[in-house]
Order: structure tokens, then C-alpha cells, then sequence
């Protein structure tokens, strides 16, 4: 039931108007429409009326919001004293202007690589031991100290016949106190030595110097360079016993006076050598020497030799340089080690090559300012010859 509102489908000019009034205690009268199975086209639908929101359009012109605007920022920026960068004026740095480039002046190419050739030969490794044989600590520290109480000997001019001696290689062996065999001259300049088993270590020297520095040093004549060498031929290195074979060797080389007599050549300062059971070089070195060459064998002819040249640069140099305000060092001269191996040129070294300055104990007495002395060492039982004659050798020099 519905109060005061049409019903639907209705429209106000069929009801009457709104005023009419209906009582509800008396019958409504009942009211004939025609049927029909189609609506009526005439009926309109309701229709839903847009309200716009309240407020102007957003079109509207942009207004502040309401109340004061907000205080200032605290940071209170200044900007730093003085005029603007860009209107600072370009003042240059003090002082003259750097000095043009002359195309006349040398031009110095860091980045190029040093030409490695004019730099010392790199030094050779060390051995602390040799593979063969080696003296008794003892006799190393015996050595040492012998070579403490007696320093190198300054050289000497020799006599006439001295000199004479030695021109025509016609020298003598030493026999030291600790050589046990024979040593039997066999013409002028010519050694034949034989040592007995079991013997220890005895370096034969000979007794005027193969070079003389007063009388050979290149400084001294004017010559372009001396040269000295000697040979020696092995008969035999080690005699059978009970046992077998004996441990034995030989050894070739130079040194400087004095020198113990009961070391190799080469194993003390003022010397140097080659020796046979390991093949190595020694300079004053008491360990196990350098690489060199192959071990000595029975039957070989061996021979050792140095050569004494002008230095690269005058004695004047080194007053200048090397002085430090004193007086100048003696000049050394340029000094090359070679090594023969029947009668061929095996190897060879530069005495002033690079040291290594863990074992190396430096060259004193090999650079021509001293006199040398031609040496052979020997242990054990050998039988062996020496030719200080140039018509024996093998090598032609």
C-alpha cells in the first residue's frame, strides 16, 4: 500500500493533481484502460538530472592559499667575497717565461730501452760446496787468517837475467812443504810431477812472476795489451788401491804473492784457477766456485792464460773521478780470463765482470797492478806435466 504517491507507470495529468484528495475509508473507484500487449510509445522514461559540485570550475584562475606566506630560510647564503669568477682578468705566474726549444739541443728519449751492452756482465751463481771434493773447514779458516797476517806484496822490478828468464819461459817450480812426490825438470821451461796417494791439498808456484807489473803492465810499456799463458798435460788423476780408484785432482792457475802454499789456486784473494774434478772457476773463493767447463780427463792438455789491456779510460780519469781528494788509485787494467782444452780456445771470462756481492770477495791482486805467479794445485795421486815454453803448447796463441 502506498500513501500519497503515484503509482508507477503514472503521470500527473491522468491522477489529477496533487491536490485531489482520497479517503481512504470510502472504495477507490476502479478505473477501465484498454489492454495491450505492446507498452505505449507515448510514456517517457524518467530521466536523472546531473548537480555540478560546489565550488568554481577547476578552470578557474589560481588564488594563494589563505594566510601569510612563510618566513625566510634560516641558511642566511652570502655569496663569497669579491667580483664574479668570469670577470676575473688572466694574470700569467711569476717570473721569466721557460726557455724555447732549440732544435740543436740533443733530444733524450726516456722511454727507450738502454742498450744493455754497455753495462757489466751480469754476475755467474755460486756454488756453496763442490760435487767432487772439499777441504776441511779447518783449513779454510787457517787460510784465512794466514792471509790476514800476510797482505799482498807490492810488485818489484826484476834483474836483467830475471827478466831474461821470464822472456824466454824458461821458470822454475817451488816444490812447497805439503807437495809429497816428485818434480822433475825435463828441459828449460818443461815440469814433470808426481804426487803419491792420499796426498793433501799443495799449490806449486813458480818462482819469478810470469808478469811482471813494473816491467808488463801495458801502462808502464805503451803496448796495446800482455799476455800470459802456460799449459798443462794430465797423465793420469787418482791411483788404484785396496779400495778402487782414489780421489784426486789438479787445478791450474795464478795468484799473487804471497799465497798459502797448502790451498788450490783460486781459493784464497790475489788468485784464481780451473779445476779438473769439477770443471769450475775460482777467484777467491773458498765455496764451490762458478760454472765454467766439463771436468779434466786423463790424456787432455790443458792450458790457462790472461790477458792485460789499456783501461777504457785514462789513468787521468780515474785521478779525477776515483781521488775522493787523496791520493789516486793505481789504474787497474782491463783483464780477460781463457781457458784451452787441447789446443783449442774453450771459454773464458772478464775478471771485472759483475760480483756478487753475497760470496764474491773481490779481485785484488788480478788486475795488473801486482805481480803473478803461475800456480798448479794438486791432491790425491796425479802424474801430470807443465810447459811454460811456447814451442810445447798446443794452443798458438
Amino acid at each position: 500500500m502506498c500513501f500519497g504517491r503515484s503509482l508507477k507507470g503514472q503521470h500527473q495529468d491522468t491522477l489529477g493533481t496533487s491536490s485531489t484528495y482520497h479517503d481512504p475509508s470510502k472504495p477507490r473507484p476502479v478505473e477501465h484502460h484498454p489492454t495491450s500487449t505492446k507498452p505505449s510509445s507515448s510514456v517517457p522514461m524518467p530521466s536523472t538530472q546531473y548537480a555540478p559540485p560546489a565550488g568554481p570550475p577547476p578552470s578557474a584562475s589560481y588564488a594563494p592559499p589563505p594566510g601569510p606566506p612563510p618566513p625566510p630560510s634560516s641558511s642566511n647564503y652570502a655569496p663569497p667575497p669579491g667580483p664574479p669568477p668570469s670577470s676575473t682578468p688572466y694574470a700569467p705566474p711569476p717570473g721569466p717565461p721557460p726557455p724555447k726549444f732549440e732544435p740543436n739541443q740533443p733530444y733524450h728519449d726516456w722511454a727507450a730501452i738502454p742498450d744493455t751492452s754497455l753495462l757489466p756482465p751480469p754476475p755467474v751463481s755460486g756454488h756453496d760446496d763442490s760435487p767432487t771434493s772439499n777441504a776441511p773447514e779447518a783449513e779454510a779458516d787457517r787460510a784465512t787468517d794466514w792471509t790476514r797476517r800476510f797482505p799482498l806484496q807490492g810488485s818489484r822490478p826484476l834483474t836483467v837475467e830475471e827478466l831474461n828468464a821470464v822472456r824466454e819461459h824458461n821458470v822454475f817450480l817451488c816444490k812447497p812443504a805439503e807437495y809429497i812426490g816428485d818434480l822433475i825438470p825435463q828441459g828449460p821451461g818443461s815440469w814433470r810431477g808426481r804426487t803419491w796417494a792420499g796426498g793433501r791439498d799443495a799449490c806449486l808456484l813458480t818462482t819469478l812472476p810470469v808478469y811482471s807489473a813494473p816491467h808488463d803492465s801495458p801502462i808502464q810499456t805503451g803496448q796495446a795489451k800482455k799476455t800470459i799463458y802456460f799449459e798443462l798435460r794430465i797423465h793420469s788423476l787418482g791411483k788404484a788401491g785396496p779400495t778402487g780408484g782414489e780421489n784426486a785432482s789438479l787445478a791450474l792457475g795464478y795468484c799473487a804473492h804471497p799465497y798459502p802454499t797448502f790451498r788450490m789456486p783460486g781459493w784464497q784473494r790475489g788468485s784464481l784457477g780451473v779445476h779438473a774434478d769439477d770443471g769450475r772457476r775460482y777467484v777467491n773463493d773458498m765455496w764451490g766456485g762458478k760454472d765454467f767447463t766439463h771436468p779434466f780427463q786423463v790424456g787432455q792438455t790443458v792450458g790457462l792464460g790472461m790477458t792485460f789491456s789499456l783501461p777504457e779510460h785514462p789513468p787521468d780519469y780515474y785521478n779525477v773521478v776515483n781521488s775522493g781528494g787523496g791520493p789516486p788509485p793505481p789504474p787497474t787494467l782491463k783483464t780477460e780470463v781463457f781457458f784451452t782444452r787441447d789446443g783449442k780456445r774453450e771459454g773464458g771470462w772478464d775478471v771485472h765482470e759483475e760480483l756478487d756481492a753475497a760470496t764474491d770477495l773481490g779481485v785484488e791482486g788480478l788486475e795488473g797492478n801486482f805481480d803473478l805467479y803461475a800456480a798448479v794445485g794438486v791432491f790425491g795421486g796425479v802424474d801430470f806435466e807443465v810447459f811454460f815454453r811456447e814451442g810445447e803448447w798446443l794452443y798458438r796463441p
